[in-house]
């Protein structure tokens, strides 16, 4: 049986990934911009959506998981 101890930590090293992605991207989509590629640049913005809402989740569900 897995440790379930090591499911906090897993959660947020799996927030610490999506922080860095996102700025990653986020660094991207400007570079995108400034060359003004509009439509990749939406499609980039519209990516970075669902990975905040994602890192919202994974956020609250390690908090919770230290928290216990």
């Amino acid at each position: 049986m897995p440790n379930s101890d090591l499911h906090p930590s897993l959660l947020f090293k799996i927030n610490e990934n999506q922080f860095a992605l996102e700025a990653a991207i986020m660094e991207l989509a400007n570079w995108v911009e400034h060359r003004e590629s509009s439509e990749a640049t939406d499609n980039v913005r519209n990516t970075l959506d669902t990975i905040s809402k994602n890192k919202e989740l994974i956020n609250m569900e390690s908090c919770g998981a230290h928290g216990a």
